[in-house]
């Protein structure tokens, strides 16, 4: 098997930095501060570690900064599932009860497009689904702040006067039924 190295030599923030790559990982050495290679480049930092997890070199990971990517994927899931929500209320809202109808295809489009995100979200990561009520909760509240400062004069629900479960919230077409 031959083994390719390869050097090469980057300026950033006017500090020399020397990068070699082995087929083993990365070792970068600067000639600055001494900055790791996570604070230095997060891109070569995260290709470095996937290659260093499958070789399984789990001595040479930089455990400490993996750990904390690893946590902000699950809140960024979450943040995403609660802007989303509140993006989509907010339209429900609008199409239910702001008397708009030139906007109307507006609010739907958007509309679909949110639950088809949301519906690819929950695909993805279904555990989300059992934080669905605490997030219908306040992205509820914050869509419902959103358009009464838009649309003072219209008289909005204090509460969502259709069913919040999963599968209504992504598919129902409210404004053609009855509350």
């Amino acid at each position: 098997m031959t083994q390719i190295t390869e050097e090469r030599s980057l300026k950033t923030n006017g500090e020399g930095l020397s990068l070699k790559t082995n087929g083993e990982g990365l070792s970068l050495k600067t000639n600055g501060e001494g900055l790791s290679l996570y604070e230095e480049d997060f891109l070569l930092w995260s290709e470095d570690t996937a290659a260093k997890l499958k070789a399984r070199d789990f001595e040479h990971l930089d455990l400490e900064n993996l750990i904390e990517e690893v946590e902000s994927l699950g809140r960024s899931e979450r943040r995403e599932l609660l802007n989303r929500l509140t993006r989509l209320l907010e339209h429900l809202l609008k199409r239910l009860y702001v008397p708009s109808k030139w906007d109307y295809n507006g609010w739907e489009l958007t509309i679909r497009n949110q639950r088809i995100a949301i519906k690819n979200l929950l695909k993805d990561s279904p555990s989300l689904k059992s934080t669905w009520e605490s997030n219908i909760d306040y992205a509820w509240r914050d869509a419902l702040k959103c358009v009464e400062e838009d649309y003072p004069k219209v008289n909005f629900p204090d509460g969502f006067p259709y069913a919040t479960d999963v599968k209504s919230v992504l598919n129902e077409k409210y404004w053609e039924v009855k509350p």
